[in-house]
């Protein structure tokens, strides 16, 4: 057994949970897609929102994890928090240096901790029907950034692309836990339903509000071109995204029964597979950036 293989603890069930400490240089170009600052900054938007949405996500089901039933589920719901924290305490050293090259991203922050910060005075089934909806909305994220990663990630820098697609693996690992969480405890359809859409769009709309920041900052943001550009991705976004969403909302719903990508399963047996402290990155000059990781 591999050093990484023991990361599997018996209070997280069946949930790896990969103490990953991804190191980014201070000098590394925020336009990590060299000659697409759209979608360069449409992600590193996205790593902005980390740090205040999942410690938010993990307070939650920590409150929801006390009236739970099943005892294969609270396991299930440790491994769920342990990988959100090292979700956002990786995208927090990437967004520190973000900060360093925009210091304005600093009053998108405080907007969205302020915006937690209320979020938390809401009821506990308010709280884990936004926990359950968006975790359903990033299923569709997941299945969009691994199929088009030739597109969205090739010859891109390693470190921020093995970043995303790690977290986007993880995401697939607990895509049961805060839907069967809100079930276990609540089971109403409307207000997963409507925590699907609400939590979806007000995630998008803070992501937005930092990579406007960020093309602002390289004056990109009032050219036509660029503008082009975004609605492009923007899209593309919304096309690979929306069916996810949509199939998530027919009665008998449940995420168990949406298929993986055969590339998080590559990445998992890759990973076990991987000497001790050597960090998972990718190969992203490789045309199908494959499951390997370069040692």
């Amino acid at each position: 057994m591999s050093a990484h293989e023991k990361t599997l603890h018996p209070e997280t069930g069946g949930i790896v949970v990969r103490a990953i400490p991804f190191s980014f240089d201070e000098k590394i170009n925020p336009v990590w897609y060299p000659g697409r600052p759209e979608w360069s900054h449409m992600a590193n938007g996205a790593s902005l929102t980390m740090p205040y949405l999942e410690p938010f996500l993990i307070k939650t089901v920590r409150e929801a994890l006390k009236k739970a039933s099943n005892q294969q589920l609270k396991e299930d719901v440790h491994g769920f928090m342990a990988q959100e924290g090292n979700h956002f305490q990786n995208h927090r050293r990437y967004n520190e240096i973000l900060k360093c090259h925009y210091p304005k991203l600093a009053d998108v922050e405080e907007e969205m901790a302020a915006e937690y910060k209320n979020f938390q005075a809401k009821s506990l089934r308010w709280r884990l029907a936004y926990t359950a909806g968006f975790e359903t909305m990033t299923m569709g994220m997941t299945e969009w950034l691994i199929e088009a990663r030739r597109d969205l990630f090739g010859n891109a820098d390693p470190s921020v692309s093995s970043l995303i697609l790690w977290h986007m693996v993880e995401e697939t690992e607990h895509k049961n836990v805060a839907y069967d969480l809100y079930e276990d405890l609540y089971g109403s359809y409307w207000p997963r339903t409507w925590g699907l859409i609400y939590g979806s769009f007000h995630v998008a709309w803070a992501s937005r509000k930092g990579y406007k920041r960020m093309l602002e900052g390289d004056r990109l943001w009032n050219k036509l071109t660029s503008r082009l550009r975004l609605w492009r991705m923007v899209t593309q976004f919304l096309i690979k995204v929306s069916p996810a969403m949509l199939r998530s909302l027919a009665p008998g719903y449940h995420p168990s029964k949406v298929k993986d990508p055969a590339w998080v399963s590559r990445w998992t047996d890759a990973y076990t597979d991987l000497p001790e402290n050597i960090i998972p990155l990718l190969d992203t000059s490789h045309p199908d950036i494959p499951a390997q990781f370069v040692r």
